[in-house]
């Protein structure tokens, strides 16, 4: 089971409340600002800044 598009359309960035977008192998949320990456982890996203990485 995948994240709900319903939970995707309310899940904000927790650093600078931008929008994010689901990386397409499922693996985590994309910041469309900063490009920190929240990971998801048993179909739950973790919305933790210490567990976020920042990618190009």
């Amino acid at each position: 089971m995948a994240v709900s598009k319903e939970l995707l359309e309310i899940l904000v960035c927790p650093i600078c409340k931008a929008a994010l977008d689901l990386k397409p192998d499922g693996s985590g949320l994309k910041c469309v600002e900063c490009r920190r990456v929240y990971p998801i982890r048993d179909d739950i996203p973790v919305m933790l800044v210490d567990e976020a990485r920042i990618e190009d």
